[in-house]
């Protein structure tokens, strides 16, 4: 495994993404190596461990990269990452290819990928349901044909995440308990999309429905999980 990641830039590195105060509370909240075995877990949910290991992959808004971690650790050989961050995309080590590019104008193949994976970024868009639906445009565009899969995990408004974030942003809760003042810190740097994101369910779902066709949708402990093929 090479110490440095191969990283193909699509854009000039310095653009903002996420701010250095979320990126800071970011990797407060969980270390490389939780992050990892969250992700894995996710993606055995998913049914990832009977899939081809030789799907072609994309995750975007990857970040550091533990989910491109998670994938090889789990025996998939072609990889690939795509975020906006240049500062979290040069933390992860591996084998995969990076890109540095905009995930609203993705700089990849079209009609050649098996799987792409979206683990929490959505919901950083600053427009819905326009600048959603110009990623889903994107992704549909690289996925194979009928063959190919989107595969999803975004925050979504249940009770839960409700009590969750009505627990962690207590200021008492916050001195005692550092992942919860690392959640409630990316929350507040992330507010106005975030809060956002939680408000459109119906308009989320129906732009998925314009080029996906679902199969398999899960809302619950906070989460949606979602499964869909090209349309």
């Amino acid at each position: 495994m090479s110490d440095n990641p191969q990283i193909i830039k699509h854009v000039a590195e310095g653009q903002m993404c996420c701010d250095p105060e979320w990126e800071a509370a970011y990797k407060r909240f969980e270390t490389p190596e939780e992050e990892i075995q969250k992700f894995k877990s996710r993606l055995t949910r998913f049914g990832f461990p009977s899939l081809p290991k030789d799907s072609r992959i994309a995750e975007i808004f990857c970040g550091r990269g533990g989910g491109l971690v998670a994938l090889e650790q789990m025996g998939f050989t072609h990889v690939e990452g795509v975020d906006l961050s240049d500062t979290l995309l040069a933390e992860y080590r591996g084998p995969a290819t990076l890109h540095l590019a905009d995930c609203l104008d993705l700089p990849l193949e079209e009609n050649a990928y098996d799987i792409v994976i979206v683990q929490g970024g959505l919901h950083h868009l600053p427009k819905i349901p326009d600048d959603l639906e110009k990623c889903l445009a994107g992704v549909r565009s690289i996925l194979k044909p009928d063959e190919g899969r989107f595969y999803i995990i975004e925050p979504w408004r249940t009770p839960f995440l409700t009590f969750v974030h009505l627990v962690v942003e207590q200021p008492l809760m916050r001195r005692i308990y550092a992942k919860g003042d690392a959640l409630a810190a990316m929350t507040d740097r992330e507010r106005v999309t975030y809060e956002q994101w939680l408000a459109a369910p119906d308009v989320i779902l129906r732009s998925l429905s314009k080029y996906f066709q679902a199969e398999s949708i899960e809302r619950r402990w906070g989460k949606l999980a979602y499964i869909g093929r090209p349309i």
